[in-house]
């Protein structure tokens, strides 16, 4: 295999890639379970992100009596303190979601080159990399995130980056065993022993060819991140009661249910609503990507570190 033979390879790789994607997503749209996916994650962003835009009322206003039910000029009544659910929810989700999109983006690169790194170096780099990864599986994700905060502290960037560590060892794992097929493939190999520096030879031969497992990764691991910051928000760590968010929301509300439930119940209901449909995606995606058999390995493999 020449250079010229791998220089022209290289674009055709990264184009079917490109189109494998492309055909992932269009299979997963003509499936109801993309669809209804898809609807449910773009109405649960755009409520996050616009709905500050639209909402009636400031997050910390005081509209009513506490926990006062529905009525006119608050739909789904006050919270403990007076202040509009609606509001609240609409304020709620911007917050948590970036800290997940950017948590889940860190576990990711991180997962990335551990897993990559162990399939293309061997020998004792990959037993070092994968032992370290079967380490960290070992624990618990909720479990390991709480241990860390709660002795270091709760700054928002050490919750993003221990969110992302306790999700980066199953990123990793999926990665290595996606990999290591990549590096035995003939021009891998060829780039390698004309001494192509191993950083280039992973770059662009070898990420290209893991476009699509990453995606459907990728959506797992944000539906996990999410679950887990909000879970976080729930027990009092990260963001403080002061400020709206979903998982603060339904903390503060909870004593209150008998007399307004929706201050709890629409920030569950709304999780609730992402969680299904991040999942329902994923499925259509691995599905239309992979075909049934495969995609039910690929996701059972994935869903395992989710369970640790």
């Amino acid at each position: 295999m020449t250079s010229s033979t791998v220089r022209r390879a290289r674009p055709a790789i990264r184009r079917r890639e490109r189109g494998a994607i492309a055909r992932a997503v269009s299979g997963a749209l003509r499936s109801w379970r993309g669809r209804i996916g898809l609807l449910l994650v773009i109405l649960v962003f755009a409520l996050a992100f616009i709905g500050p835009a639209l909402a009636p009322h400031s997050a910390v206003e005081f509209i009513a009596p506490p926990s006062t039910p529905p009525g006119p000029g608050y739909p789904l009544g006050s919270d403990g303190l007076g202040q509009d659910v609606l509001s609240r929810l609409m304020h709620g989700g911007w917050k948590l979601l970036l800290l997940a999109i950017a948590a889940t983006a860190l576990a990711l690169l991180v997962g990335i080159f551990v897993g990559v790194t162990a399939a293309y170096r061997r020998g004792w780099a990959e037993t070092a990399l994968m032992r370290s990864t079967d380490v960290l599986l070992a624990f618990p994700q909720l479990v390991f995130v709480l241990l860390v905060i709660s002795v270091l502290g709760t700054p928002t960037w050490l919750l993003v980056l221990t969110v992302a560590i306790a999700q980066a060892p199953q990123v990793a794992r999926v990665v290595h065993a996606c990999s290591q097929d990549i590096c035995e493939r003939d021009f891998v190999k060829a780039v390698a022993l004309w001494g192509v520096p191993p950083r280039k030879v992973i770059l662009r031969h070898v990420l290209p060819s893991l476009s699509t497992p990453l995606a459907v990764e990728a959506g797992l691991r944000l539906s996990v991140s999410i679950v887990i910051i909000s879970g976080l928000n729930f027990l009092g760590f990260g963001v403080q009661p002061s400020d709206p968010s979903w998982g603060v929301m339904i903390n503060e509300n909870r004593l209150g249910m008998p007399s307004n439930m929706w201050g709890a119940v629409a920030p569950a209901i709304i999780l609730a609503l992402l969680a299904v449909g991040a999942n329902l995606f994923t499925d259509a995606f691995a599905r239309a990507a992979f075909g049934e058999d495969r995609a039910d390995e690929a996701l059972l493999v994935s869903g395992i570190g989710a369970e640790s």
